[in-house]
Protein backbone atom coordinates (compact mmCIF):
# COMPACT_ATOMS: atom_id res chain seq x y z
CA UNK A 1 0.00 0.00 0.00
CA UNK A 2 1.34 3.75 -0.85
CA UNK A 3 1.48 6.49 1.55
CA UNK A 4 1.98 10.52 1.12
CA UNK A 5 5.21 10.09 2.68
CA UNK A 6 6.62 7.42 0.04
CA UNK A 7 6.78 10.14 -2.92
CA UNK A 8 10.09 11.06 -1.63
CA UNK A 9 11.33 7.65 -2.16
CA UNK A 10 9.27 7.74 -5.39
CA UNK A 11 11.37 10.39 -7.95
CA UNK A 12 10.76 8.98 -10.87
CA UNK A 13 6.98 8.24 -10.57
CA UNK A 14 6.57 11.90 -9.13
CA UNK A 15 8.80 13.23 -12.56
CA UNK A 16 5.69 10.96 -14.56
CA UNK A 17 2.63 12.66 -12.82
CA UNK A 18 4.49 16.11 -12.98
CA UNK A 19 5.14 15.56 -17.33
CA UNK A 20 1.55 14.03 -17.31
CA UNK A 21 0.13 17.15 -15.73
CA UNK A 22 2.93 19.82 -18.17
CA UNK A 23 2.13 17.89 -21.20
CA UNK A 24 -1.87 17.23 -20.68
CA UNK A 25 -2.91 20.57 -18.31
CA UNK A 26 -6.52 20.50 -18.71
CA UNK A 27 -7.14 24.40 -17.68
CA UNK A 28 -4.98 26.08 -20.35
CA UNK A 29 -5.87 29.54 -19.02
CA UNK A 30 -6.15 30.52 -15.13
CA UNK A 31 -8.26 32.74 -13.61
CA UNK A 32 -8.84 36.44 -14.73
CA UNK A 33 -6.53 38.90 -12.63
CA UNK A 34 -6.20 42.74 -12.36
CA UNK A 35 -3.55 44.70 -13.05
CA UNK A 36 -2.22 46.41 -9.48
CA UNK A 37 -0.35 48.63 -11.41
CA UNK A 38 0.85 49.97 -14.69
CA UNK A 39 2.84 47.27 -16.14
CA UNK A 40 5.36 47.21 -19.15
CA UNK A 41 5.36 42.99 -20.08
CA UNK A 42 7.22 42.03 -23.11
CA UNK A 43 7.53 45.49 -24.75
CA UNK A 44 3.36 46.05 -24.32
CA UNK A 45 1.95 48.78 -21.82
CA UNK A 46 -0.69 46.95 -19.74
CA UNK A 47 -2.84 49.80 -17.43
CA UNK A 48 -3.46 49.67 -13.65
CA UNK A 49 -7.08 47.14 -13.29
CA UNK A 50 -6.51 46.10 -16.97
CA UNK A 51 -8.20 42.68 -16.84
CA UNK A 52 -5.82 39.73 -18.12
CA UNK A 53 -5.95 35.55 -18.27
CA UNK A 54 -2.97 34.45 -17.99
CA UNK A 55 -2.12 31.73 -20.49
CA UNK A 56 -0.28 28.64 -18.58
CA UNK A 57 0.08 26.17 -21.22
CA UNK A 58 2.37 29.36 -22.65
CA UNK A 59 4.67 28.41 -20.16
CA UNK A 60 4.29 24.70 -19.66
CA UNK A 61 4.93 24.45 -23.23
CA UNK A 62 7.70 27.17 -23.54
CA UNK A 63 10.96 25.67 -25.59
CA UNK A 64 13.30 28.19 -23.23
CA UNK A 65 11.74 26.17 -20.32
CA UNK A 66 11.74 22.48 -21.95
CA UNK A 67 14.16 20.19 -23.26
CA UNK A 68 11.46 18.65 -25.14
CA UNK A 69 8.46 20.63 -24.52
CA UNK A 70 5.60 18.38 -26.72
CA UNK A 71 7.49 15.54 -25.72
CA UNK A 72 6.71 13.14 -23.04
CA UNK A 73 9.73 13.27 -21.00
CA UNK A 74 9.95 12.73 -17.35
CA UNK A 75 13.24 13.95 -16.96
CA UNK A 76 12.25 16.89 -17.21
CA UNK A 77 11.78 16.70 -13.50
CA UNK A 78 14.77 14.76 -12.67
CA UNK A 79 18.48 15.43 -12.07
CA UNK A 80 21.35 13.86 -13.30
CA UNK A 81 21.35 11.90 -10.33
CA UNK A 82 17.71 11.04 -10.57
CA UNK A 83 16.18 13.19 -7.58
CA UNK A 84 12.87 14.39 -8.59
CA UNK A 85 13.51 18.63 -9.14
CA UNK A 86 10.81 21.31 -8.74
CA UNK A 87 10.35 23.81 -12.01
CA UNK A 88 9.20 27.09 -11.82
CA UNK A 89 8.15 26.72 -15.32
CA UNK A 90 5.53 24.33 -13.62
CA UNK A 91 1.98 26.13 -13.60
CA UNK A 92 -0.54 23.55 -13.58
CA UNK A 93 -2.94 24.89 -11.08
CA UNK A 94 -2.08 28.29 -11.62
CA UNK A 95 0.01 31.37 -10.14
CA UNK A 96 0.43 33.92 -8.20
CA UNK A 97 -2.06 35.06 -5.16
CA UNK A 98 -4.82 33.24 -6.99
CA UNK A 99 -3.13 29.50 -7.03
CA UNK A 100 -5.46 27.07 -6.48
CA UNK A 101 -5.97 26.54 -2.74
CA UNK A 102 -6.64 22.72 -3.24
CA UNK A 103 -2.86 22.29 -4.70
CA UNK A 104 -1.41 20.49 -2.03
CA UNK A 105 -4.85 18.52 -1.25
CA UNK A 106 -4.59 17.48 -5.34
CA UNK A 107 -1.19 16.66 -5.42
CA UNK A 108 -1.20 14.32 -2.66
CA UNK A 109 -4.20 12.44 -4.08
CA UNK A 110 -2.76 12.27 -7.64
CA UNK A 111 -0.16 10.55 -6.29
CA UNK A 112 -1.56 8.04 -3.82
CA UNK A 113 -4.28 7.26 -6.70
CA UNK A 114 -1.91 7.33 -9.84
CA UNK A 115 0.60 4.72 -7.23
CA UNK A 116 -1.88 2.78 -6.30
CA UNK A 117 -3.25 2.05 -9.29
CA UNK A 118 -0.03 1.29 -11.19
CA UNK A 119 0.57 -1.05 -8.49
CA UNK A 120 -2.52 -3.10 -8.46
CA UNK A 121 -3.22 -2.82 -12.45
CA UNK A 122 -1.41 -3.09 -15.84
CA UNK A 123 -2.78 -0.84 -18.24
CA UNK A 124 -3.31 -2.25 -22.05
CA UNK A 125 -5.13 -1.54 -25.09
CA UNK A 126 -8.41 -3.47 -25.70
CA UNK A 127 -7.67 -6.14 -27.84
CA UNK A 128 -7.46 -5.81 -31.64
CA UNK A 129 -6.05 -2.10 -30.82
CA UNK A 130 -2.57 -1.45 -30.51
CA UNK A 131 -1.25 1.60 -28.87
CA UNK A 132 -0.35 3.45 -31.81
CA UNK A 133 -4.40 3.42 -32.70
CA UNK A 134 -4.81 5.57 -29.68
CA UNK A 135 -4.87 8.93 -30.18
CA UNK A 136 -4.20 11.12 -27.77
CA UNK A 137 -4.98 14.34 -29.19
CA UNK A 138 -7.54 16.48 -26.83
CA UNK A 139 -10.76 17.99 -27.62
CA UNK A 140 -9.84 21.43 -27.08
CA UNK A 141 -12.31 24.02 -25.84
CA UNK A 142 -12.35 26.22 -22.82
CA UNK A 143 -11.12 23.35 -20.73
CA UNK A 144 -8.61 20.84 -22.50
CA UNK A 145 -10.66 17.35 -21.60
CA UNK A 146 -8.53 13.76 -22.52
CA UNK A 147 -10.40 12.06 -25.70
CA UNK A 148 -11.67 9.12 -24.24
CA UNK A 149 -10.43 5.74 -24.26
CA UNK A 150 -10.81 2.17 -23.32
CA UNK A 151 -8.54 0.18 -21.64
CA UNK A 152 -8.29 -3.04 -20.23
CA UNK A 153 -7.02 -3.53 -16.55
CA UNK A 154 -5.18 -6.44 -15.85
CA UNK A 155 -4.66 -6.97 -12.36
CA UNK A 156 -0.95 -7.92 -10.99
CA UNK A 157 -2.02 -10.68 -8.70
Amino acid sequence: MVHVEDRKHLPYTDAVIHEIQRLCNISPMAVPHKTSRDVTFHGYFIKKGTTVIPLLTSVLYDESEWESPHTFNPSHFLDKEGRFIKRDAFLPFSAGRRVCLGESLARMEIFLFFTSLLQHFRFIPPPGVSEDDLDLTPAVGFTIPPSPHELCAISRQ
